[in-house]
């Protein structure tokens, strides 16, 4: 967990200033919580062990598009990109997650 922790950012402390650092290390812990989730709620196979310098090439740095349409949400990602069998079941997961209750 240090590891992926550091390359999302944990590990590089762009200033001198402890609040700016303090700041960057909240937004890098929330970036590794969020990672976490991800590959535990949405992904199967070899994406769900997979480190953050991985999901980033294949996930989440995908030229994709969230539309909207007849009360339904759909996700318009190239037929060429290699991993969108593992992307669009990623999202009709996180689509079929119970809403949180208010």
């Amino acid at each position: 967990h240090i590891r992926c922790g550091k390359t999302t950012g944990f590990g590089r402390f762009p200033s001198r200033h402890f609040l700016v650092n303090a700041a960057w290390l909240e937004l890098s812990l929330a970036a590794i919580d969020l990672l976490a989730w991800t590959r535990v709620l949405l992904l199967d196979g070899d994406l769900a062990t997979a480190e953050p310098k991985k999901l980033r090439y294949r996930i989440l740095h995908v030229a994709a598009r969230i539309t909207r349409g007849g009360r339904r949400l759909r996700l318009r990602i190239s037929a060429t990109w290699p991993w969108r069998h593992e992307l669009t079941a990623a999202f009709h997961r996180l689509a079929a997650l119970p809403r949180p209750a208010t």
